[in-house]
């Protein structure tokens, strides 16, 4: 068990006896992963902010209900995956794909712009099932047996998931990879 699982588990046995600051410290600790996760799978700032909200919201009040406390972060998640399906459900009917809004998006430290949109456009051009494989494991670091249990499917399926979307990121992004070697 990781040290900072440790210090969750020990958080969540305060926040079942009442302790609301114990549970502010696990939202301080887990917000900006949450909500990053979120955005990734929504692409809009705000759907990811109102989600991130409603997740802690019902993690707050189903903190009982978790088995093993060592397994927040992966049942947050879950719980977050859930959230944002029911939000694509809702909005499905209503609004087309090619009216969906683009969100601004920075380079990360160490790479050019233009890889980073060409890493984002590649990533958009994923199916949604892909894209979340993507997120989890690259992204937010989670190991295939936490994916797993937050997509809730085998791991064989979290492997083949990942598997072929890198396969496709990689051709799409072997020509922008190549640019500055001609």
């Amino acid at each position: 068990m990781t040290f900072r699982a440790v210090e969750d588990a020990d958080l969540i046995s305060r926040v079942r006896k009442g302790d609301v600051e114990a549970y502010n410290l696990l939202v301080s600790r887990w917000e900006k992963r949450v909500f990053n996760y979120l955005l990734r799978l929504t692409g809009s700032p705000d759907d990811a902010l109102d989600l991130s909200q409603d997740v802690f919201l019902k993690a707050w009040q189903n903190i009982r209900k978790l088995d093993d406390p060592a397994r927040f972060g992966p049942w947050l998640y879950r719980i977050a995956h859930n959230d944002a399906y029911s939000l694509f459900r809702k909005k499905r009917p209503e609004t087309p794909i090619e009216e969906t809004t683009v969100i601004e998006r920075h380079a990360a430290p160490g790479f050019s712009i233009e890889l980073s949109v060409a890493v984002t456009a590649a990533l958009d051009r994923l199916n949604p099932e892909q894209r979340e494989a993507v997120v989890l494991k690259v992204y937010q670091g989670f190991k295939f047996e936490e994916m797993a249990e937050i997509l809730d499917c085998p791991v064989s399926t979290i492997k083949s998931r990942l598997y072929t979307a890198l396969v496709l990121l990689k051709a799409e992004l072997a020509p922008v990879n190549s640019r500055g070697t001609r």
